[in-house]
This record gives C-alpha cells, sequence and structure tokens, in this order.
C-alpha cells in the first residue's frame, strides 16, 4: 500500500505544474494580451514536439514500427472528426476572440475555440499516461518512483506553460483556464490506479501512446499554426517562428534528457518486471 501512496502523491504534486497559470492572474490584462500570442507560439512548438520526440517513439519502442504509424494516422483523422464535431455542436467554429473581443462567461461556452476542447482531451490522455509511468516505476522501487516523477515533471512543466495559454487564447477566463487546467492534469491519478488495478498490456499502452501523438499533431498543424499565421508584422514573425522552435527542440531536449534518465524504466516494460 505504502508504493500506492507515495505513487498518488507524486502525482498529485506533478499535476500542481498545472498551477503555473497563477502566475498570469495577478497580470494586468495588457501585458498578458503582449505576451500571449507568443505563449501560443511556444505552445505549438511544445506540443508538436511533444508528439515527435516523446509520443511517438514511446510508441515505437512498444509495438511494431507499422502500428505505431498507423495509430497516429488515426489520432489524426479522429481528432480531425472531433474537431467537426464541436464546429457543427455549436455551429460556430472558428471564432477570434483574442482580438479585442471580451467574452462573457454566459456565451463562453459557444464561443470557446474548437482546438481548446482538442487540446484538454488530448492532454487528459496524454497526463492519464503519465499516471501510469509513475505508478508503474513505484511497483519497482521508491527510488523508481522518484525518478521517474521528476522525469515526468520536467517534460510537463514547460507543456503546462503552453497549455494555459492556449486555454486563455482559445477564449476561457483566467480562473477558469486554471481551473479546467488543473482538473486535466488530475488524470494522472486515474493512471495510477489503472496501473495499480489492471495492469493494462503494453501493447494498448503503446497504440494509445501513438493515438495520442496524432492528435497532438493534428492540434498543432491544424488549429495552433493556423493562428500563428494572423501575425503579418515581419519581426513579430521571426520572433514567433524562434518561439516556436525554441518549444519545439526545448521540449524535445528535456525529453532526451529524460530518457537518458529513465533509461531502465520504460512507460510500457516498468509494470511487467515483477512478472519477470
Amino acid at each position: 500500500m505504502s508504493g500506492v501512496f507515495y505513487a498518488l502523491a507524486a502525482v498529485v504534486a506533478v499535476s500542481l505544474t498545472s498551477l503555473i497559470g497563477l502566475l498570469a492572474l495577478s497580470a494586468r490584462e495588457e501585458f498578458l494580451d503582449r505576451i500571449l500570442f507568443f505563449l501560443v507560439s511556444f505552445a505549438s512548438g511544445a506540443i508538436l514536439g511533444a508528439a515527435y520526440f516523446d509520443l511517438i517513439p514511446e510508441a515505437i519502442e512498444a509495438v511494431k514500427v507499422e502500428s505505431a504509424i498507423a495509430c497516429v494516422a488515426l489520432g489524426f483523422a479522429f481528432f480531425y472528426l472531433l474537431e467537426r464535431s464541436v464546429y457543427w455542436y455549436h455551429g460556430h467554429g472558428h471564432m477570434h476572440v483574442g482580438e479585442g473581443v471580451k467574452v462573457s462567461w454566459e456565451d463562453e461556452r459557444v464561443r470557446v475555440k474548437s482546438f481548446v476542447y482538442l487540446n484538454l482531451i488530448g492532454d487528459g490522455v496524454h497526463n492519464l499516461i503519465d499516471g501510469m509511468v509513475i505508478g508503474a516505476s513505484f511497483l519497482i522501487s521508491l527510488s523508481a518512483g522518484l525518478v521517474a516523477t521528476l522525469a515526468v515533471a520536467f517534460h510537463e512543466l514547460p507543456q503546462e506553460i503552453g497549455d494555459f495559454a492556449i486555454l486563455i487564447y482559445g477564449g476561457l477566463s483566467r480562473l477558469r483556464a486554471l481551473t479546467v487546467n488543473f482538473l486535466t492534469a488530475l488524470t494522472a491519478v486515474l493512471g495510477v490506479v489503472i496501473i495499480y488495478l489492471g495492469s493494462p498490456s503494453p501493447r494498448f499502452l503503446g497504440l494509445l501512446v501513438g493515438f495520442v501523438g496524432g492528435g497532438f499533431i493534428y492540434i498543432s498543424a491544424a488549429e495552433l499554426i493556423p493562428e500563428l499565421q494572423k501575425e503579418r508584422g515581419l519581426a513579430r514573425s521571426i520572433f514567433q517562428f524562434l518561439v516556436f522552435i525554441a518549444g519545439c527542440l526545448g521540449l524535445g531536449k528535456l525529453v532526451g534528457l529524460n530518457r537518458l534518465e529513465r533509461a531502465n524504466l520504460s512507460y510500457f516494460t516498468v509494470p511487467f518486471l515483477l512478472q519477470l
């Protein structure tokens, strides 16, 4: 039972990184508007980096390359259909609420951009998998669990900054964005529960990771990058591109370091080492 307790405490601690948006609650509206567009640039790069440097390689390690790539394509297609469903349901599609338009709490439900919903779903599943990683690591030992917790926390922090920016840019109020971002992070708790109760197969987890990777590619390429193309100024566009690259490669660098740290703690083999 101590392993379960430590794992649950660890995922709750990692989930607290989603509260990085607390820094924005006290920021002036003008300052937040000024930096928001560049935070979205960072977020779009970070999500793309998470897909290509983290999720897809993990999927390929767990299953055959063909199966992993098929799940990436399936995830991309599913998130496209999901985005279309949001469009059809609300009847609004892409509404540019980040350009000086005040969003009232009453009509926020129909004005929130579709990529907000997609990001919440994708991030929720991603956090679920992170919870499985941490829970599985604590099955091995306390030290293994702590290493996995630090690895997950280091690559979650920049992504949580980007996620918060996406929610704000998509039309949510700062408090609402902070709340839903934290609740989404708590899906990691469910990941721990699944590991300790069910021990899903490595193949299933590999396919799921590839699926989420495809969804992340769709969110970045089809939803966020088109938003960045609205910037027409040359200097701001160049800076925006550099921030995008920093988000993509910066997260990739963190993931690379994390892979070294958990060299013997594969996402999908840890829960089953005790059975060998």
